[in-house]
This record gives C-alpha cells, structure tokens and sequence, in this order.
C-alpha cells in the first residue's frame, strides 16, 4: 500500500511549468503578430491621409481592384457637361474626377506590383525547383561516390543565411551601371559594351535602371539564396524514401529516369508540395531585395516594385508625411487571400486520391454494417 508521502508526489501536476515556459511564445506572437494582423484587416476598412479614421467601407479594396473611368476633359475643363453648370457645380464635377485620378492611380500602381511580384517568383522558382532538384537527387544516388559531400552541402546552403541587404550591396556593387562595374567590364571584353570610359550611361547594360535586366538579376539573386535551402529539403525526402524500392528497380533493369519517374517524384509529392507551398508565400511576400535592388534613396525601379514594397511605400509613401494606411491594409489583405486561394488550390491538386477512396469505400462498408445491425436489432451476426 502507497504511503502518503507516495500519493501527495503522484498527485503533483508539473504540467504548469509546461505552461509557463511556452506562455513568452504567445504573449509574443499576440503583441507582434496576432494584433497587427487584425489591426490590419481593420485598417483595409478606413481611409487615407487626413482621412485615416474615417470608416470607408470596400472603398479602398474597389480603388486598388477595379479600374476607375477619368473624363481628363472634365479635370482640365473643356469638357461640354460643364458648360451648363454654375461655378460651384464646375468645382464639384472637376474635384470629384480628380478623385477618380487618383483612384485610378492606385489601381494601376497595385496591378503593375502584382504582376512584377509573379513575375519574379515565378522566374526564380522554376530554375531554383529544377536545380535543388537534381542535386538533390544526385547528393542521394547510392551509385554515386562524390567525394566532399558534406563541403559542398554546407556552400550551397550558405548563401541562405546572409542577410538580404548584404546581397543587395553585393549585387549592387557588381552590376553598377558605370564603368566600376564588374558585370560591365566583363561585357566589356567580350566586345557587347563597346565604350565603357564613356561618362554616359547609355552605353552600359541597364543591370539597375532597365526593365528585365534588373528583373533577371533578382530572379538570380533569390534563386541563389533559397536553392540550398529547398535542396535540403528534397533531399530529407528522398531518403525519407524506402531503400528496398530503388534495390528492387535496379533488379528489375529500371533505367535511372525510370526511377526518377517512377519511384523518386511520385513519393516525394508531400515534400514538392511543401517547397511550393512555402516558396509561393515567399515569392508572394518578395520585400528585401527588389526594394534594396536601387540606385537612389527612393528610385524604386517602377519594374522590381512587388505588392509588398507597394504595401510599404502607402504605409508610408516615399519618405513624406502622407500615409496611406488604408490602401496598405487592402493590398495586404488581398495579398493574405490570393496566398490562401493558391495554396488550398495546390494541395487539392496533389491530394491523395486513392487514400480518399479507401476513406470513402471504409465509411460506405460501416454504413452497410450498421443497417444490417438495425435490421437484426442491433445485434451482429
């Protein structure tokens, strides 16, 4: 029989230590992450400027989703509907279409910003995918004996952990567009840039101030950074993989494509779907490099400016006094729902389908089973 000292240690419950030791986490996370992400969505529903606490409804999502009709004749004044108008109603009409321009401005600006942020990550995640990849698969052929494995591991995971505004000056450095410029002098004598002493800059590769260049440019940047990343993690899955299945394909004759077709991409779908799932909702909050990627203090390249650096310069428009929390809060929450659309449409693209039919076959047998039960007054036979 237990005695009492026995029972008095049983019945001490160590579970609140448990407890306090996770309680920074979420007192953290409420401060830091859970209230401004509600402030947000609150935000999206106010306006702007001096406007900041009036409650405007969907007003700033139809500005920011929706493209604005402008009469520039009425805003100029030349246009025959203010010819009948009194001077007050001329005013009103020419204010209310300066409005809508600015309205309009808004929308073009967030479309131009989301089609560069797809435009980028789709062009970094394609080759960044497709090298982790084979590597991934090459790091983890048993065939394969590659000496200093571990070596080449850690450099290409390296770049994954410096920071973005080291990056930035790096690239900035080696792609200047004068004659300092790495990239150039290299352009330079292979004979594409003819007159690099030249003082103008028109003779140089626009790698900063152009239209693609930069783009091709980050494209690269963020593939170099997060290649060894999702490496990593396609290789965890590879040989996550059972070893018997390639041993039984190398007894069968299977060519090495066959493997890979076969064996190596069907069950590493969990694992790509994870990579696209997370890279997706990287790309789509893309911030860092493309603001950092320029030559002023505010020369923002029109072409690098993704939904996030558009989010922060609303925030807080060009270094000014005017804020614009309510077109922020829109465009962030609309960033917030096309990332949740894209990714519930990814997983049920790669959902399992024959577990959902084993679940459906179980479920439709257990419903037989107990009609057959009632039939026989809930007693099995």
């Amino acid at each position: 029989m237990a005695s009492a000292a026995q029972r008095r240690i049983k019945s001490i419950s160590y579970a609140k230590y448990g407890y306090i030791f996770i309680l920074p986490f979420f007192l953290i996370y409420f401060f830091f992450q859970l209230y401004p992400l509600i402030n947000t969505f609150v935000l999206s529903f106010h306006g702007n400027d001096t406007t900041v606490e009036k409650y405007v409804g969907f007003d700033n999502y139809k500005a920011i989703l929706f493209e604005t009709d402008v009469d520039m004749d009425v805003v100029k004044g030349r246009s025959p509907k203010l010819e009948n108008m009194t001077p007050e109603e001329k005013k009103e009409a020419r204010l209310e279409e300066q409005n809508k321009v600015g309205l309009k401005a808004q929308h073009d600006l967030f479309t131009k910003s989301f089609k560069n942020t797809l435009i980028l990550w789709i062009g970094n995640f394609i080759p960044q995918i497709l090298l982790s990849l084979s590597l991934a698969v090459w790091f983890t052929d048993a065939k394969l004996k590659i000496p200093g494995k571990g070596f080449f591991k850690v450099v290409m995971y390296m770049p994954n952990i410096i920071t973005a505004a080291s990056v930035a000056v790096l690239f900035l450095s080696l792609c200047s567009e004068s004659k300092y410029g790495a990239l150039n002098q290299i352009l330079h004598s292979m004979g594409v840039v003819k007159d690099i002493e030249s003082t103008s800059s028109s003779d140089f590769v626009k790698f900063v101030s152009g239209k693609w260049e930069p783009r091709f440019v980050v494209m690269f940047i963020q593939t170099w950074m997060w290649f060894g990343n999702t490496m990593i993690m396609l290789m965890s899955g590879i040989m996550g993989i059972n070893p018997s299945l390639f041993e039984a394909a190398s007894i069968d004759g299977a060519s090495s494509g066959q493997v890979f077709r076969k064996i190596t991409l069907p069950l590493l779908s969990p694992i790509m779907v994870y990579t696209l799932v997370t890279s997706m909702i990287g790309g789509l909050q893309m911030f860092d490099i493309p603001y950092l990627y320029h030559k002023g203090t505010y020369d923002i390249n029109q072409n690098l400016r993704t939904v996030a650096v558009y989010i922060y310069e609303r925030f807080h428009v060009s270094g000014t006094k005017s804020y614009s929390y309510g077109y922020s809060g829109a465009a962030s929450v609309v960033l917030f729902i096309v990332t949740v659309a894209l990714g519930s449409i990814t997983f049920y693209m790669n959902r399992d389908t024959d577990a959902i039919a084993k679940k459906k076959q179980r479920k439709k047998l257990e419903q037989q089973a107990k009609v057959q039960n009632k039939q026989f007054g809930g007693l099995g036979i």
